[in-house]
């Protein structure tokens, strides 16, 4: 259980920092406190009873996002561009992330 209270508390600072700075969702902010937490030291063994409970439950996390997907179907196509760009980006971001963290 406190390893699930870990991961909920960082969500909840990213919330407060997203009141505060409004500079992204709450969310965001949360996992980028929780990257600098590991980063900085904050062994993952503290976090990982909670891995199972939410892989379990990870389908349930894509709902909403299927619903915006649906609901906004049009705007990827009216800025077909910079939605190209951002998949882009984002999967060359992701592959070199992985590949430097993974030698770890």
């Amino acid at each position: 259980m406190a390893s699930v209270f870990l991961i909920l508390l960082f969500w909840l600072l990213g919330e407060g920092m997203s009141r505060v700075l409004g500079l992204m969702p709450g969310s965001l902010w949360g996992m980028a406190l929780l990257f600098l937490g590991l980063a900085a030291g904050l062994e993952p063994r503290h976090l990982r009873p909670a891995a199972p409970l939410l892989l379990r439950w990870m389908p349930l996390f894509f709902v909403p996002v299927g619903v915006g997907a649906v609901a906004f179907f049009d705007l990827p196509a009216r800025a077909l561009f910079a939605t190209l760009a951002a998949l882009c980006w984002g999967t060359l971001f992701t592959l070199a992330a992985s590949g430097v963290w993974g030698r770890r």
